[in-house]
C-alpha cells in the first residue's frame, strides 16, 4: 500500500511512519525540509510533485501549526487557520487531477470542535458551542469533506490531548511535576479529554482497515480527566514536594487568549464512534497512559 501523508514530521506522524514501514508499506511525505529518501519512504516539498498517474492507496492529513506553538496574536490565528486549510485545498486539489482517486483520506481535527460545554459528556454527535477553535475545526472538517465528492471514504479524527514522553502537549505538562511541583491550572475542576498516541496509531490504521466507517471519530481515552484528577494521577508517577496550582489570572496574562481557549476550560468528550465499531483500547485510563510513560514507579 502506499500512503501520503502531510504534517508526517509531527508528533502524530512521526510515530505512524514507522509503523506503516514495518507492516511493508510505502509512504510519501508532504514536508517544507528537503529531506532524504529511501526505498520506503520519499519526501515532497510540494503535492505538484506529486505525478497525476500515481497511485495512493490512502491519504493521512496531519497538517497544522501548534495550537500552543505562540501567543494567539491575529497573524497567528491566521496562520493557524491558513496551515489546515490551504493544505486541505491543496489535498482536494491533488485528488481531483489524480487519474484514480484513494480510497480513505483521514483528516485530522480536535475536540475544540465542539467548544465548551461545561461538565456535559460529548460525542460525535453533541451541539457545538462558538468560538476560534470551534469555527477553526469546522472549517477544517468541512475542507476534508469536500473531498467526499471525489469518490473518497472520509474518517474526522478529533484528537484529544495526546500523551507520550517525547513530545507534544505533555512535555509541557509534566515539566512543573518534573521540577517537584504538582499543579493544576484554574479552578482544576475543567475536563481533560486526553488520549495516548500508541492508542492514537492503532485507531488510526483501525480506521483505515474498515471500509464502512466514515465521518467523524472522537479520537480520545474513554475516561476523561479533570485537570486535578491528572495532577492527581501525576503524583502516583512522579515525585513532587510542593503543590501550587496556577490561578486562573496567571494564565491569562501569560498567553493571553489561548488560556481560555485552551487551558481553563476544556471538553468531556467520550469516543463513542470508535467503541460502537469495536475499537479497544490498550489505555484506556490516565493510569494506563502514565505507566506507558513513566513506568511502575514501585520498581524503581
Amino acid at each position: 500500500m502506499h500512503y501520503l501523508i502531510t504534517g508526517g514530521t509531527g508528533f502524530i506522524g512521526s510515530a505512524l511512519i514507522p509503523v506503516l514501514i514495518d507492516n511493508g508499506h510505502s509512504v510519501t511525505v508532504l514536508s517544507r525540509q528537503a529531506k532524504s529518501s529511501s526505498k520506503q519512504l520519499r519526501f515532497v516539498q510540494s503535492l505538484d510533485d506529486v505525478d497525476d498517474g500515481e497511485t495512493l492507496d490512502s491519504v493521512i492529513n496531519l497538517a497544522g501549526a501548534s495550537l500552543a506553538g505562540k501567543r494567539w496574536s491575529s497573524a497567528y490565528k491566521q496562520e493557524i487557520i491558513d496551515s489546515r486549510l490551504s493544505t486541505t485545498v491543496a489535498l482536494y486539489e491533488l485528488i481531483s487531477r489524480l487519474k484514480a482517486p484513494p480510497k480513505v483520506l483521514l483528516s485530522a481535527s480536535a475536540i475544540g470542535f465542539y467548544g465548551h460545554h461545561g461538565d456535559e459528556r460529548l460525542s460525535e454527535d453533541a451541539d457545538v458551542s462558538p468560538g476560534f477553535s470551534q469555527d477553526l475545526c469546522q472549517r477544517w472538517e468541512t475542507a476534508a469533506l469536500s473531498c467526499a465528492s471525489l469518490g473518497v471514504r472520509v474518517c474526522l479524527l478529533r484528537f484529544g490531548v495526546v500523551l507520550d514522553r517525547d513530545g507534544g502537549a505533555f512535555t509541557e505538562m509534566a515539566r512543573p511535576f518534573q521540577m517537584g511541583v504538582a499543579n493544576w491550572m484554574g479552578s482544576g475542576r475543567q475536563w481533560l479529554s486526553w488520549v495516548h498516541r500508541q492508542d492514537v496509531i492503532t485507531a488510526m490504521l483501525f480506521l483505515l482497515e474498515q471500509p464502512e466507517l466514515e465521518g467523524a471519530f472522537n479520537v480520545t481515552a474513554p475516561e476523561p480527566v479533570t485537570s486535578k484528577e491528572f495532577c492527581d494521577g501525576m503524583k502516583k508517577h512522579v515525585r513532587t514536594f510542593i503543590t501550587a496550582p496556577m490561578p486562573g489570572i496567571a494564565m491569562r496574562l501569560l498567553v493571553g487568549e489561548m488560556a481560555d481557549e485552551l487551558l481553563l476550560q476544556g471538553q468531556r468528550v467520550v469516543p463513542s464512534r470508535l467503541l460502537a465499531a469495536g475499537f479497544e483500547f490498550a489505555m484506556p485510563t490516565l493510569d494506563d497512559a502514565l505507566l506507558a510513560i513513566y513506568g511502575d514507579r514501585s520498581k524503581r
